[in-house]
């Protein structure tokens, strides 16, 4: 005979089953958007599978991966191209498959990103259903967005951005998604060790990483210091890392620093909590210290070697980084490029300037209000730091502007209250509002790419 709550685990979903609307959904917009890039492209009689490939950043990385690092070039104004700029997690991938098979660099790298943005997906899908399943229903001023729904909808958002056609090209930013939010939610989860490892993972994607690591990082600081907190009003009971049940159905929850067992009756917060339950038996803290001591690896380690490949020590990947006029200014490039659309001529004559500049302040509010929604939401703290420190690096980096929008593109995080506004409304007018988003991303990526395109 099979007891109740086995027959209830067999009937419970696995995750992959529980994600799979949401993935479905993500290669759908995908495909609309592969699609109609196909079509604009060989109306213009260029080839889409070229502009996926084979231009920009996807010939760098190609590039190391089939000769290593070492090419640069030399432009007439002086800067100096260094494919150093580049961080090598994506040309060693790009290097397996070509190894082992017919496919070239840039196929491979065409391969792995179709991948890694199937990875990101669930990922973000993972965070949010985890996110939103504590939530407090709608009636007690929480969230009353339903995991499921709203992780299907975050992950539509993110596919349908406008630049989403990136997640389809042979860059790093599907990887390091992909990475981070993995890593996110091992942080979610109190999986240190795997939070730390793929945060190593994404410092050797891209220099973003570092936001990753802030997240690992904050959390972990917190965790330890609620533990202590519990420690002295308890007296010196400890739950296990993160939030999984225990073997005795009782847990320590990080995020709201009670403990709680399995079943109880619903607390404040839609948690289910038992204030004078007895905790499990504690669990060092070696896991959370080793996760925190692998997150940096990744990017401190590629940025050394650089630094000693060049002979510049510690600033040798920020000299690599200045021949590309990449930089951190704290955002004054961005204010000039703003301000200069409401003084240009004849562009600001026209109107056609102070169009552009009040767009471009109108996208700059809107990221600032979702990261605010987010805060009065009270979303985890991980999710804070990660989206904070993304969007930070790429308003205030002195990079071209032109990469602004694809640089924010690993800032999931801030979809969340457009996702939970979706899972609320009705279905009808979810399905039009996430349709018409999916079109016009289709239309926006065809114009962009076969245009000035990602820089």
């Amino acid at each position: 005979m099979i007891d109740q709550a086995t027959r209830a685990a067999l009937a419970r979903p696995t995750a992959l089953r529980r994600a799979a609307p949401a993935l479905l959904g993500y290669a759908a917009v995908r495909a609309l958007g592969l699609l109609t890039l196909a079509v604009w492209s060989a109306a213009r009689g260029k080839s889409a599978y070229t502009l996926l490939t084979a231009r920009w950043d996807s010939l760098w990385y190609a590039r190391v991966a089939g000769g290593g690092y070492g090419y640069e070039v030399r432009l007439a104004n002086g800067d100096v191209h260094s494919d150093l700029a580049f961080f090598p997690l994506l040309p060693w991938l790009e290097r397996l498959p070509a190894a082992v098979g017919p496919l070239s660099y840039a196929d491979a790298g065409f391969a792995v990103s179709l991948l890694a943005s199937l990875a990101a997906a669930w990922g973000i899908f993972a965070v949010v259903e985890h996110v939103y399943d504590r939530r407090r229903p709608l009636s007690e001023g929480g969230a009353g967005a339903d995991g499921g729904r709203a992780g299907l909808f975050a992950v539509l958002l993110w596919a349908a951005l406008p630049v989403g056609i990136v997640q389809s090209m042979a860059y790093s930013e599907s990887l390091f998604t992909a990475l981070a939010a993995w890593s996110l939610y091992c942080v979610l989860t109190g999986r240190w060790v795997g939070a730390g490892a793929l945060a190593l993972a994404a410092g050797l994607t891209r220099p973003v990483g570092l936001a990753v690591v802030a997240a690992v990082w904050a959390a972990a600081v917190v965790s330890f210091v609620r533990e202590r907190d519990l420690l002295g009003r308890d007296g010196g009971l400890l739950g296990r890392d993160g939030d999984l049940p225990g073997d005795d159905g009782v847990s320590c929850d990080r995020e709201r620093g009670s403990f709680v067992r399995n079943g109880s009756a619903p607390g404040p917060h839609g948690a289910r909590s038992t204030p004078h339950a007895p905790a499990s038996a504690p669990r060092s803290p070696v896991r959370r210290v080793l996760g925190m001591l692998l997150a940096p690896l990744g990017a401190a380690g590629y940025v050394l070697w650089v630094g000693r490949r060049t002979g510049d020590g510690l600033f040798g990947y920020f000299h690599v980084q200045a021949g590309w006029r990449n930089g951190f200014d704290g955002g004054y490039a961005f204010a000039r490029f703003v301000a200069a659309k409401f003084t240009s001529f004849p562009a600001a004559l026209a109107g056609l300037g102070l169009i552009a500049g009040v767009g471009l302040i109108a996208g700059v509010g809107l990221l600032v209000w979702l990261y605010v929604v987010g805060v009065r939401q009270r979303q985890p703290l991980p999710l804070l730091v990660y989206s904070g420190v993304v969007t930070a690096l790429a308003l205030c980096a002195s990079s071209y502007f032109g990469s602004k929008p694809r640089l924010l593109l690993p800032a999931f995080p801030l979809l969340l209250p457009l996702a939970a506004a979706l899972a609320r409304a009705r279905v009808s007018r979810s399905a039009l509002v996430t349709g018409a988003l999916a079109l016009v991303s289709a239309l926006y990526g065809a114009f962009w790419l076969n245009g000035s395109g990602p820089p």
